[in-house]
Parts: structure tokens; C-alpha cells; sequence
């Protein structure tokens, strides 16, 4: 028996149950991991400090962006890290980095793919979400 794209869609869409318990089990991780202090990284030789201390960077504090950003008239973009966040909890749902950020955004993406079926299980469901991307 062969399924046809509808019927593959039925067959593999995620409960409300289920996605809600996997958005709270991720957000209860991502609020443990911010209590704690994260472990020391010691060193066997005296090495000259990076220009970034990477436990220091707070995906919840920098500046907020639509998830159209690259359909803004603007350059290419610039090499980050970028952090995709649901602030409807708060949860932080993709770490990635890249070269040049605009033009990353523009073609296919498994990022994209990831977020799209995000987005359309909250419309099914009726679930609020507020996803923004940050860069730092």
C-alpha cells in the first residue's frame, strides 16, 4: 500500500500530549542548565584569553528579530551564531552558526524545515507561539 502525501502527513503528525510533554521536558533541561554554573574548562598551559567567553553567552538576552530578517533590504549578512527562540515559554529550539547569515536564510534549510513543521503543529493545535531569531 502506497500513501499518498496526506496520508503520510496524518500518519506522522505529533499529539498535542506529545508535543506539549516535549516542550516541557526541554524547557525543564534549558532551566536547569541556566541555574547551574556551567563546569570549568582548565587548561595545562597559559593560553592568552579568547575574545568571547562562550558560557557567557545568553541566547535569552540579546536583541530579539523577526524570522523574516533575511527578506530585509540589506547585505549579505555576517558571520554569527544565531539562536532560534519560542518566547511564548521561553524555549530555545536551534543553536546554529554561519558565514554569512542573510544569504543562509534565503534557500532550502533544515532549519527552516524544522521551524515550518514547529509552526504548523502550534496552528493545528491552537498553541501560542512566538518564535524570534537572535545573533550574536
Amino acid at each position: 500500500m502506497t500513501l499518498t502525501p496526506e496520508r503520510r502527513a496524518e500518519a506522522l503528525v505529533m499529539s498535542a500530549d506529545a508535543l506539549l510533554k516535549w516542550k516541557a521536558q526541554i524547557l525543564d533541561y534549558q532551566q536547569r542548565v541556566r541555574e547551574n554554573k556551567p563546569p570549568e574548562q582548565t587548561a595545562l598551559f597559559d593560553i592568552a584569553p579568547n575574545h568571547c567567553n562562550p558560557d557567557r553567552i545568553d541566547p535569552f538576552t540579546l536583541p530579539l528579530q523577526s524570522m523574516a530578517f533575511y527578506r530585509m533590504p540589506t547585505d549579505v549578512g555576517s558571520a554569527a551564531i544565531y539562536f532560534v527562540i519560542d518566547n511564548a515559554m521561553p524555549l530555545l529550539l536551534y543553536v546554529g552558526e554561519t558565514c554569512r547569515s542573510g544569504k543562509r536564510w534565503k534557500g532550502e534549510y533544515g532549519c527552516k524545515q524544522y521551524l515550518d513543521s514547529y509552526h504548523s503543529l502550534h496552528y493545528h493545535y491552537g498553541l501560542q507561539r512566538e518564535v524570534s531569531i537572535a545573533f550574536w
